[in-house]
């Protein structure tokens, strides 16, 4: 009998994220509320809410409570969808907001300098978004684009797909070379992705753009996935 309790509130609970009542990210009803509107004990609806857990509906956070989980976006290193395809191929609307944008001179930034093969000199676009799906946090970005390929950039367009914007104006991204790994989120990224203890998933790459027959360095960025979202495989 318990069983089917719990069972109730999880047919329940999954009809409402289906019917789109609960929206990805949304807190769903407290235990207490729950164990009044079903009028079940404390131990029936918790155990439906760690088997929605389980299944991947719900996430639970403590002291906070539950909510409604981002779709898992599961792909393979050599695939070159950006972010805003992956959001949609998981049925989620993808979305962009710009933290900062600032010029500066490639010399403060050696490393960066070096990635791209350009001198002290050369100047940087330097941006940072907060990537997110249906106006959930998903991921954060850093980039790092050689003014000397693209000289200006709309603003606008980091509020949306800069892919877009770079395809709009011409610039076409050739060949890419990516890195892959799991990190620890500081203070800035647990605020930005509105989450605790949770890894991140830290996906970094080089974009070149052909031309006369030399594929030209012009793009490192830096991308920060939430780890319980974001899986990457060697499989195609």
């Amino acid at each position: 009998m318990a069983e089917k309790k719990y069972r109730i509130i999880e047919d329940f609970i999954i009809r409402q994220i289906n019917e789109k009542k609960y929206k990805t990210g949304e807190q769903i009803p407290t235990e207490e509320q729950l164990c009044k509107q079903f009028n079940f004990s404390r131990m029936t609806v918790n155990k439906a809410l760690s088997h929605l857990s389980e299944m991947g509906y719900i996430t639970r956070s403590p002291k906070k409570g539950s909510f409604v989980s981002i779709p898992a976006v599961h792909k393979a290193t050599n695939q070159r969808l950006s972010f805003s395809e992956d959001m949609r191929k998981i049925g989620l609307t993808p979305g962009s907001k710009l933290i900062s944008y600032s010029l500066i001179r490639a010399s403060e930034k050696p490393d960066i300098r070096d990635k791209l093969s350009l001198n002290d000199t050369d100047y940087l676009h330097y941006f940072v978004r907060l990537r997110t799906g249906d106006d959930v946090p998903v991921a954060v970005s850093y980039t790092y684009v050689a003014v000397s390929v693209v000289p200006a950039i709309d603003i606008s367009s980091l509020e949306s797909s800069f892919y877009a914007y770079l395809d709009k104006i011409g610039i076409t991204r050739d060949a890419m070379n990516m890195e892959i790994k799991a990190v620890l989120p500081d203070k800035e990224k647990k605020e930005l992705l509105q989450i605790e203890e949770a890894a991140l998933l830290c996906s970094s790459h080089i974009s070149y753009t052909k031309k006369d027959h030399l594929f030209i360095p012009f793009e490192y960025i830096e991308t920060y996935y939430n780890g319980n979202i974001y899986t990457y495989s060697t499989e195609n």
